[in-house]
């Protein structure tokens, strides 16, 4: 045969992957092949496959008489946004996707040069794990896969798209990385399936409940997004990526935006209700100052009491923390702890601003928090903002009581600016709590206690937990008109644009995990 068409034979077949009827069979159940995922995933035309022709050397089990190029992964490198990213889409239609022995030095590869080059990685995961002919070279080829999420950590951002199952071994790489999109009802991810469940310990659950996108968007807070289908994923992911630096040693990109720096809006004034006791919902302020009203929200369905996700302020990409008062009130628990602490760290770590919107009661109390370590867990959250030297602004909208005053970004743990709305409450507890400590016996021997209750609340609220009283310390830089509140944030992230902020030198610190 001519070496040309011998060429694009092999080519042919490593593009026919598992064969026409498993790329329909594919096709047929709503999702993409691996090569279309890659092909959307990228800017039209930059695609550059790597490996291409790789093909497993199992001689076991019959495999000698099933060689397929490419080995059931696609890899290579592109741009998205005109910006270089690595990227791997296991095939499903060679093997299940299972990961041989070469299949995972292709994922390694990228990996490597991802990782040295200081791009992004992309995982988009559908496999149905180990593959058994080949034994323990396969479980090897998932620990070398580990090691490089665990050393790219931190050094370029790592998204996984889970697009159909993902199970056993599998499911530790994805774990590893920045962020994790499910795909609803096509995805799975699960250390043990529903037959070895239902023999061990005789529950019986679907695929679904077990691993699916919803369960892991909700109850575990395992993924971080759950959309309707590949071409949504990929989507997302490319619109994740807009927001974050090719790595550490860079700046996140801007944006151009046509919305006034310093625009106004009166609505905010009246956002925070009267009552201390009633809700709001803090998406509404967060909508409200972000350019064109654009906020990309992580973890949306997951200990939703605090609010984490990206907006541009200037075209200046943020992550913002926010406690959300329309939900639990606002308090800090187990979940929203741990939320809140891995999504500081990653902003940290790329160097992206932190913007905090605080109203938050204290910490939730109950023995189900303190039996599951509401003291551990909490301190998560206070390692990640104290250990954090990206610019820190706190905005502090109406409780900020007790230790989550601490907890949120205070001034005492290295924030840079700290404004007030003139609605804030800044004390060791609400009023009514501390009233009925301090004042209990002259309360119940007054003549009318309701009424001296009430003037003691009143009293208390203006002398211990107004914003003017941390204002008068320091501890608050400005109380600040709500409608202002866009103006006042854009103009700090530029003063900031420079700051130098540094941990003492130490291998790493030990976060209470």
């Amino acid at each position: 045969m001519d070496p040309i068409e011998r060429l694009k034979e092999r080519e042919r077949l490593a593009e026919l992957g598992g064969g026409e009827e498993r790329l329909k069979k594919q096709h047929a159940q709503g999702k993409l092949t691996a090569r279309e995922r890659m092909t959307r995933l990228f800017d039209a035309g930059t695609f550059e496959e790597v490996d291409k022709l790789v093909t497993h050397r199992c001689q076991d089990f019959g495999m000698d008489q099933q060689i397929i190029p490419g080995d059931g992964v696609v890899s290579g490198h592109g741009r998205i946004h005109g910006r270089v990213v690595y990227a791997f889409a296991q095939d499903f239609t060679v093997f299940g996707g299972s990961l041989s022995e070469t299949n995972a030095a292709k994922i390694c590869k990228v990996m490597d040069m991802a990782t040295r080059n200081g791009a992004p990685i992309v995982g988009l995961n559908d496999s149905g794990g180990a593959r058994i002919q080949e034994g323990v070279v396969s479980l090897g080829g998932y620990s070398d896969i580990f090691l490089r999420n665990t050393l790219a950590s931190g050094v370029v951002p790592q998204i996984s798209a889970i697009m159909g199952p993902c199970a056993g071994g599998a499911v530790y790489s994805p774990a590893i990385t920045d962020f994790i999109v499910m795909v609803k009802q096509s995805s799975y991810m699960f250390i043990t399936g529903p037959d070895v469940i239902k023999t061990v310990t005789h529950e019986d659950v679907s695929m679904e409940d077990l691993g699916g996108a919803m369960t892991h968007n909700e109850k575990s807070g395992v993924a971080h997004f759950a959309v309707e289908n590949d071409a949504e994923c990929i989507a997302l992911i490319r619109e994740l990526l807009s927001f974050m630096p090719d790595n550490n040693l860079d700046d996140p990109p801007r944006t151009p935006t046509a919305d006034p720096l310093d625009r106004e809006d009166d609505s905010l004034d009246t956002l925070v209700p009267a009552s201390p006791n009633q809700p709001y919902d803090m998406l509404d302020l967060i909508h409200t100052i972000a350019d064109e009203g654009y906020f990309l929200e992580v973890q949306q369905h997951y200990a939703r009491n605090i609010i984490v996700g990206f907006a541009r302020l200037g075209g200046r990409p943020v992550g913002i923390v926010a406690n959300q008062p329309a939900y639990l009130a606002g308090t800090l628990d187990i979940n929203a702890s741990v939320k809140g602490a891995r999504f500081v760290r990653f902003c940290d770590a790329f160097s992206i601003p932190l913007v905090t919107f605080e109203d938050v009661p204290g910490f939730l109390p109950g023995t189900v928090q303190e039996y599951g370590g509401i003291i551990r867990h909490g301190a998560k959250l206070l390692y990640a903002f104290a250990e954090a030297t990206v610019p820190k602004i706190t905005v502090i909208t109406r409780k900020a009581y007790g230790g989550a005053y601490c907890v949120m970004a205070s001034k005492h743990i290295r924030t840079d600016f700290n404004y007030a709305w003139p609605s804030a409450e800044i004390a060791v507890m609400g009023a009514e709590g501390a009233v009925n400590i301090l004042y209990r016996r002259d309360i119940e021997k007054a003549a009318d206690p309701a009424a001296m209750r009430a003037e003691k609340i009143a009293e208390f609220r203006e002398r211990f937990a107004s914003p003017y009283v941390a204002a008068e310390r320091g501890y608050v830089d400005e109380v600040i008109l709500p409608r202002a509140t866009r103006g006042k944030l854009v103009q700090a992230l530029a003063t900031l644009d420079h700051k130098r902020d540094k941990n003492p030198p130490k291998k790493h610190g030990n976060i209470p995990l």
